[in-house]
């Protein structure tokens, strides 16, 4: 086991946050946490307050089909502590044997059913969310052969507690990334105009329906072995630079990313326009994604405002519709009032708005949505 000192504690809490934008990192925070508390293994268990059963969002490796049965074959009641830690306070551990005697632990029918053919002998579970329909648990249990749970263990479960639910929406830990993923092609998919996301070589890594069927037609952009591909082939390199520079995050690229003509002669006029992801929740959901390119052409339709928003700067559909109010022009008071919602709440979304684009005052978000322009359509009140 390891010196349970401030290093190893700071070590452990940047890794917690780290597996908000990496959920499958995980399992090796637990395998951490095992390890600095000298457990046999350890779990993060989910339950619904209106559920008798927890699951496991995550945990350090053990006999997967022992760890079934106990999520399958045993509720808050049948494991010795649980019931207590559950109803217990946030971020207090609980140690099974500063509950009851090892005689009493040792007659109970899940110790002698589960635990001790597994060599282990107790448990330790700290609480670290409950609110009105779920919570989340931390536990370690350890093996037969080591000390009770000491008190310098249990502090240092209660130290991680906080930072554990600080570090993500506990309720969907290792589920978080497919979810938002699920929601972010969703709203693609329901952009009118051709969007491909990109690598930063041209690699194809996500098309929306439209780009689907544009892409295995007529182009004006055709895939060739995975890559984007204008049919107009002055104009290649150039698309390729762009996404090259988009993903590098250039400064002279900036939000507004840029606009290029693609048609090749003798077609409708159709221009691509190369943005950069930003960092953050889109740029995760789709990584190694770092550019988005809308197909303009005359005869699709504009893409919706607030999905090109939402996909660009990581908000939330609120936060986009205040975003293009305001960068239209609008007063605050003017904003709140067309969208139904109080000067208070507008304010709050302005906040979230500035820190996700990088930008102060109203102002500048009245530049930022003037510069982007197409593929941003005029907002119609």
């Amino acid at each position: 086991m390891e010196s349970l000192g401030s290093e190893l504690l700071s070590s452990i809490i940047g890794d917690i946050y780290d597996c908000v934008l990496n959920p499958e990192d995980w399992a090796g925070v637990m395998t951490r946490i095992t390890e600095a508390v000298d457990a046999a293994y350890s779990t993060i268990a989910l339950a619904s307050t209106g559920d008798n059963h927890g699951r496991f969002a995550a945990q350090s490796p053990w006999d997967p089909v022992q760890m079934r049965a106990l999520q399958e074959d045993y509720d808050f009641d049948a494991i010795p502590g649980l019931r207590a830690a559950v109803a217990g306070d946030v971020d207090t551990p609980v140690a099974t044997l500063s509950l009851m005697s090892e005689t009493e632990l040792q007659q109970t029918p899940f110790f002698q059913n589960w635990a001790k053919p597994q060599g282990l002998r107790e448990g330790c579970i700290v609480k670290f969310v409950h609110t009105p329909d779920r919570m989340g648990l931390l536990g370690c249990t350890t093996r037969a052969s080591r000390g009770i749970i000491t008190v310098e263990e249990q502090r240092f479960l209660a130290l991680l507690a906080p930072h554990l639910r600080r570090a993500s929406l506990i309720g969907d830990l290792l589920d978080q990334a497919r979810i938002t993923t699920s929601l972010y092609r969703q709203t693609l998919d329901h952009v009118a105009v051709p969007v491909v996301l990109t690598g930063a070589n041209g690699a194809i890594l996500h098309a929306n329906g439209a780009a689907d069927r544009m892409l295995s037609g007529q182009g004006p952009i055709l895939s060739r072995n995975g890559l984007l591909q204008p049919q107009n082939p002055a104009i290649a390199r150039s698309l390729l630079e762009a996404i090259a520079s988009a993903a590098g995050e250039d400064a002279s690229l900036g939000s507004r990313g840029i606009g290029l003509p693609v048609s090749a002669p003798g077609q409708p006029p159709a221009v691509a326009y190369v943005l950069p992801l930003t960092e953050g929740t889109a740029r995760a959901a789709f990584r190694p994604a770092c550019a988005a390119v809308f197909v303009s052409t005359t005869t699709s339709s504009s893409p919706l405002p607030e999905a090109v928003l939402t996909t660009l700067f990581d908000l939330t559909p609120a936060e986009a519709r205040v975003l293009l109010r305001i960068g239209g022009g609008s007063t605050a008071s003017e904003s709140a009032l067309s969208l139904g919602i109080g000067e208070n709440t507008l304010k709050t979304h302005l906040n979230r708005i500035f820190a996700k684009t990088g930008t102060r005052r109203q102002a500048d978000l009245v530049k930022l949505v003037s510069d982007m322009g197409t593929p941003l359509a005029p907002h119609r009140r």
